[in-house]
């Protein structure tokens, strides 16, 4: 058995172990999107180990779909944490929120794509070119959302106890080191990739590791917000509000002048 090997199964029997700590938790009623991209990854991996070895030909076909789903997993997994972590005052908010917090994900993940190339990836087919650029991209925009919430952790009243930021860290970590090793590519020939991919791997490993140390702890209890988070979210709300009345009475207006003769 190489070391490849010893990796793979290595996360596999770490993920199982973060999916198992997932349930014992009932981590569903609050992440479950995080608890399906959990599901996910041990099924892909192991998927991917069998085809792999015996159907190699297949594997390139299969890779590209699962890191397509991976992606999409992933974005939704940052929408969820971005929603889970206004749970103290959600009640107050207005319910397109959600969907404005995964629009402006969609607009940063828009704004980085044209940085997220790389000489990398200059040999790679061009599916494959666009695929990378696009775990680039989602790399980068993990980062940015982790140092983002990290950053404002106080504002928020979370800290490393909270499972938001628990989550995002082990993700954050995961994509920095990504990156470095992107970076690395283009500056290494093509017999020290698979050393890097080892690290990779390896760094995945520590992720899996900081997320069953996690989950094996009790969650801490949500603090309310800080008074100057309470006040913006408040006046955020009221505008909302505001702008939704207006609108509305505006269509009646305009309803109510058809109807004249």
């Amino acid at each position: 058995m190489n070391l490849n090997d010893i990796l793979e199964y290595a996360g596999m029997v770490l993920e199982a172990a973060v999916i198992g700590l997932l349930v014992y938790r009932r981590a569903w009623r609050t992440l479950p999107f995080f608890c399906i991209y959990s599901v996910w990854t041990i099924l892909s991996d192991g998927g991917n180990y069998i085809v792999s070895h015996h159907f190699p030909s297949a594997y390139l076909n299969m890779y590209f779909g699962g890191q397509i789903i991976d992606s999409l997993l992933q974005f939704c997994v940052l929408v969820e944490v971005s929603w889970s972590v206004f749970r103290p005052f959600r009640a107050s908010l207005p319910r397109p929120t959600i969907w404005v917090l995964g629009g402006l994900l969609v607009v940063a993940g828009l704004i980085i794509w044209p940085f997220a190339d790389s000489a990398a990836y200059a040999h790679f087919p061009h599916q494959w070119h666009e695929l990378a650029r696009l775990q680039q991209t989602d790399s980068i925009l993990r980062v940015l959302f982790f140092l983002i919430l990290a950053g404002c952790s106080q504002l928020l009243s979370i800290g490393w106890r909270d499972r938001e930021l628990q989550v995002v860290t082990g993700l954050g970590f995961y994509s920095f080191v990504s990156l470095t090793i992107t970076v690395l590519r283009s500056h290494q020939n093509a017999d020290q990739y698979r050393t890097l991919d080892q690290f990779l791997i390896a760094s995945y490993l520590v992720s899996l590791l900081y997320w069953i140390v996690s989950f094996a702890q009790k969650e801490a209890e949500r603090r309310e917000f800080s008074p100057q988070m309470q006040g913006l979210l408040l006046a955020v709300a009221g505008s909302a509000r505001s702008t939704r009345i207006a609108l509305s009475n505006s269509g009646h207006g305009k309803t109510g002048k058809r109807r004249q003769p």
